[in-house]
């Protein structure tokens, strides 16, 4: 077969093939081992990642804290005012989807409860979920207007 235009290759040439894309014949392995058994003893199993070991693989969805007032965390919301009701205290927060929220004694937070309302700021409880620490949870402050102890 000669090549199109009726010229033949020089010699030591050949003609240009087009290129084709190889795929890998082997599926990636998984990153788990299969088929051992380990007695843990009460450690960490060596051999399982890490780096997998998020919220979908301890049965949570990354998503699924709720909208609103009710998924904020204690550390996602800045202290904005206080204000004096009949019914006490009210504290207006800015969340970080940059909207407010007014938050009252009992509100429940994703990780937190509101425990008190004062005229300086906001209590809350929060709830520890660390294995390790023997405490379950602890008080957070949140002032309005933060103050200087290092003086």
């Amino acid at each position: 077969a000669a090549p199109v235009g009726g010229q033949s290759p020089a010699p030591g040439q050949t003609a240009a093939r087009p290129a084709t894309v190889t795929t890998p014949s082997s599926p990636v392995p998984p990153l788990e081992p299969q088929g051992y058994d380990y007695e843990p003893s009460g450690r960490r199993d060596p051999f399982i990642s890490l780096v997998r070991r998020t919220a979908s693989v301890q049965g949570l969805s990354a998503s699924s804290r709720p909208t609103g007032k009710a998924g904020l965390g204690v550390d996602d919301f800045v202290l904005r005012g206080l204000v004096g009701s009949r019914r006490g205290w009210i504290a207006q927060v800015k969340g970080t989807d940059n909207r407010s929220y007014d938050l009252e004694v009992g509100d429940e937070l994703y990780d937190s409860k509101v425990k008190a309302v004062t005229a300086d700021g906001v209590i809350l409880l929060q709830t520890i979920n660390d294995p390790l620490s023997s405490a379950r949870t602890r008080e957070v402050k949140k002032t309005l207007r933060p103050t200087q102890e290092a003086q």
